[in-house]
């Protein structure tokens, strides 16, 4: 039997073609952003942050810290029994607090912000376009 639609017509291709614009996803556009942000403090501060990750999550988990007010943005998961310092941006708030112009520099500043946490620095310090976008 092969594989046809109730049409007749068998399989379709995908409706757009890989590279194009809308081909990737929001979470991997959002991805590329935190890269992004990461790559222009690492040259700088790499040395000074150690062992560190930074990774993504659609959404904060629904258990919130009791000094966090409202949605969080990202966390920060001290480095805890041989395990790397985390930070994690949360895609879908930090999407919500901004159009698609102003996201880079909503997650640069994010980013930024986790990072002076690490090196004990002012975020201005780190990186002198903080705020700024």
């Amino acid at each position: 039997m092969s594989r046809r639609d109730r049409h007749g017509r068998g399989l379709r291709r995908p409706l757009l073609p890989f590279g194009a614009p809308g081909y990737r996803t929001r979470a991997e556009h959002f991805d590329d952003l935190v890269a992004d942000a990461v790559e222009r403090l690492e040259p700088r501060w790499g040395d000074e942050w150690g062992r560190i990750e930074f990774g993504t999550e659609d959404v904060p988990p629904s258990d919130p810290t009791p000094w966090e007010e409202g949605v969080p943005l990202g966390r920060l998961f001290p480095a805890d029994l041989g395990q790397p310092t985390r930070v994690v941006l949360y895609r879908r708030p930090l999407e919500q607090r901004a159009d698609p112009a102003d996201l880079p520099a909503l997650v640069r500043d994010v980013v930024t912000e986790h990072v002076a946490h690490v090196v004990g620095r002012p975020p201005e310090e780190v990186d002198p376009e903080y705020g700024t976008g």
